[in-house]
């Protein structure tokens, strides 16, 4: 069986098409601008091979797993073909699952729901609250920030050491900050665990969309992402990885789909039996499409070629970092030091500026999309700017006095899709903010900064 697919975009000359890249965009001091999506780190665009490919399916859409059908059956094909291609995606080993679920955060629960009785688990606060939070129910051990990778795989090392080596433990980490975009040890880390009896998961929702992720290569026992990250915003998520705790658990979600068998007691009960695949884990009608749209995108990342994604991308870093080197009042943060290896994420504070106040200046004056906040990253974002967690910033005012610490920060973000125009005009605009002043008044409104008046749709 086969459903009619887009033909790829044979060009690998960045940026890669995506959906949105002519939609314009009103200014509030007149005029229309193509919108620059710089927040990718946030939800990246679909990429429109992705769209033309759920295009050409979604007239073939039907139920999976047990109907009999011929959409069923086709829809079914081309489910379990999508798990194969992200397991090829992430080179995964033999015997490895590829369970399908809603975003990173869903899946990082589902494991912490799998984790054997008494398992420590080891996590960075540097992490993204998606792995920082969902081991509440375990014995957990938070880690301070390192300040270069050498120092975070002897962080590690260290907490692993006093431990008993036969007991379950995990230690959680990212592959790229989130905040920093900084590219983590993960190789050396998943070292440290196994030395220790420890296994690992990477949270490689900001990897992914970059460089490529390699389970067998980099030694991981887990890997998670987010489609709606990776060019495929349909609201699938991929946990990969060893087959053993996801089999001994619990369904994560009990319903159709995970049981293999359902009978009645002689008691009056009901007698189950879990299915020991992936199914396990993903009961209830499954989200085809966003499965079917990861996988496509998976293809479209890997028929592109990282190497000249990334090669682009460190182009762009370079625009950024070059185009405000001599801007005083723009600081960049980073744990591991300006120079260190990054994708293409970077947060930064203006100096006298309330981040708020700047983000809403960029999207309204100039029409670029960035974040300003702690970015799901709390603990992180407030170790880099010391700032103190009761404070408020209020939009119309500065936030901090020159010389003063901030209390939240912006975030500019870009990929594969990103056009040169969209990262030069944000270079430019910040330039013209910090000399100039925004040319509109702003108000707070729920707690977020606007323009005063707009008649903007």
């Amino acid at each position: 069986m086969s459903v009619p697919t887009a033909a790829a975009d044979q060009s690998v000359c960045a940026p890669l098409p995506v959906l949105g890249r002519d939609v314009t965009v009103p200014l509030v001091t007149g005029g229309e601008v193509t919108y620059a999506a710089l927040d990718y780190a946030a939800s990246a665009p679909a990429l429109q091979r992705v769209w033309d490919d759920v295009a050409a399916y979604a007239p073939y859409y039907g139920s999976v797993h047990r109907g009999a059908g011929y959409l069923s059956q086709l829809s079914t094909d081309l489910f379990e073909n999508a798990r194969r291609t992200v397991a090829e995606f992430l080179d995964c080993r033999t015997g490895d699952q590829v369970v399908f679920t809603r975003s990173t955060t869903d899946s990082l629960n589902l494991l912490a729901a799998a984790l054997p009785d008494g398992c420590e688990v080891f996590v960075f606060e540097t992490e993204h609250h998606a792995s920082l939070l969902p081991w509440r129910d375990a014995r957990v051990t938070y880690l301070d920030a390192p300040d270069s990778p050498r120092r975070a795989v002897e962080t590690l090392e260290h907490a692993l050491a006093g431990r008993d080596p036969h007991g379950p433990a995990l230690v959680c980490v990212t592959g790229a900050s989130n905040v920093t975009g900084e590219l983590w040890p993960v190789r050396e880390l998943a070292a440290a665990a196994h030395a220790h009896g420890a296994r690992i998961v990477l949270d490689a929702a900001q990897l992914a969309p970059h460089h490529p992720v390699s389970v067998r290569d980099l030694d991981v026992d887990w890997v998670a992402f987010s489609g709606h990250k990776l060019y495929a915003p349909f609201g699938s998520g991929v946990l990969a990885g060893r087959s053993d705790w996801l089999r001994e658990a619990e369904p994560y979600l009990a319903g159709g789909g995970a049981s293999r068998r359902v009978g009645r007691r002689a008691d009056g009960g009901v007698d189950v039996e879990w299915h020991d695949s992936a199914a396990r884990h993903e009961a209830g009608s499954p989200n085809v499409i966003g499965a079917y749209a990861v996988a496509s995108a998976c293809k479209a990342l890997t028929e592109a070629g990282f190497d000249t994604l990334i090669a682009r991308e460190e182009q762009l870093i370079r625009t950024v970092r070059e185009g405000l080197a001599d801007v005083p009042e723009v600081r960049f943060l980073s744990l591991f030091g300006d120079d260190a290896p990054r994708v293409g994420v970077l947060s930064f504070v203006v100096e006298g500026w309330n981040s708020s106040h700047f983000a809403a200046a960029l999207s309204a004056e100039y029409g670029i999309g960035v974040r300003d906040g702690l970015f799901c990253a709390h603990p992180l974002v407030r170790t880099l700017l010391g700032s103190d967690p009761q404070s408020q910033g209020e939009c119309g005012a500065p936030e901090a006095a020159p010389g003063e610490k901030s209390l939240n920060a912006i975030r500019v973000s870009f990929g594969a899709g990103t056009p040169d125009e969209h990262v030069e005009r944000f270079v430019r605009a910040v330039r013209e903010l910090v000399r100039d002043g925004a040319r509109w008044s702003y108000r707070t409104e729920d707690g977020r900064c606007v323009p005063d008046t707009s008649d903007r749709a």
